[in-house]
């Protein structure tokens, strides 16, 4: 090997711009591994299938049945359904399988008061230090969720919306505040005790919309036009 010459294949990232902020479409691609584990495609379908509303709230659903809807055996998706438990989607049901759990409206205004907690401040925080080109470089996640909410795909959406905020807070480097909210993100995409959050179109796209205007204010460093556009789009979040 010639010295100074990386190794062939392996990617290097252009250093980061003055600010300390490497441009997002120069960063290295993380490999994603070519073929899921079965435990891992049904806890993904098992995700979309809550969030769409076919799996209902208070029913019970055994692991057997749902391994014949999916096309596996029950033990993948008993494994799927106990990391639900943990996530609080659903609950064991002792000699008969799963129950799913539905958000009351007190859960969900509770869930909005802590995403607000965490995420208002450090929206605020990247709203002063962000250089505005790097806002710029996130219109093609925001317009990909607004694509999506025009079909009015419910589960869809969930997994774009939840996309948009995860690359906006990791702009401020904190893996843990990423990680801990994108937990309560998909908690409070669960449904209610009366089913998904909404299935209206119309909905969705107004939700999908507030992106792009959060976007236009983290550019103008707007820093009280963005509290209030977080405030809101938390409180009344799809």
């Amino acid at each position: 090997m010639e010295q100074g010459r990386p190794p062939a294949g392996r990617q290097h990232p252009r250093p980061p711009d003055e600010h300390g902020y490497a441009p997002a479409c120069t960063q290295p691609a993380r490999r994603r591994p070519q073929r899921y584990s079965v435990r891992g495609q049904v806890l993904d379908a098992l995700r979309k299938a809550l969030v769409s509303g076919e799996l209902i709230p208070g029913e019970v659903y055994s692991g057997p049945a749902l391994g014949e809807r999916f096309g596996v055996s029950a033990t993948p998706v008993r494994e799927a359904m106990q990391q639900l438990v943990l996530e609080g989607a659903v609950e064991a049901v002792p000699n008969r399988g799963f129950r799913v759990t539905g958000r009351t409206a007190r859960d969900l205004a509770e869930l909005a008061e802590v995403r607000a907690l965490l995420e208002v401040p450090a929206m605020l925080r990247l709203a002063r230090t962000v250089p505005a080109p790097h806002w710029a470089e996130l219109r093609p996640l925001a317009e990909a969720a607004c694509e999506v909410a025009r079909r009015g795909d419910r589960a869809g959406y969930a997994e774009a919306d939840r996309a948009f905020h995860r690359a906006l807070l990791q702009l401020g480097g904190n893996r843990q505040l990423v990680l801990i909210t994108e937990e309560l993100h998909r908690r409070a995409q669960w449904p209610t005790v009366n089913g998904p959050l909404t299935s209206r179109t119309a909905d969705l796209t107004a939700d999908a919309a507030q992106h792009l205007a959060l976007l236009d204010a983290l550019a103008a460093r707007d820093l009280a036009a963005v509290e209030d556009l977080v405030t809101g789009h938390l409180t009344g979040a799809c």
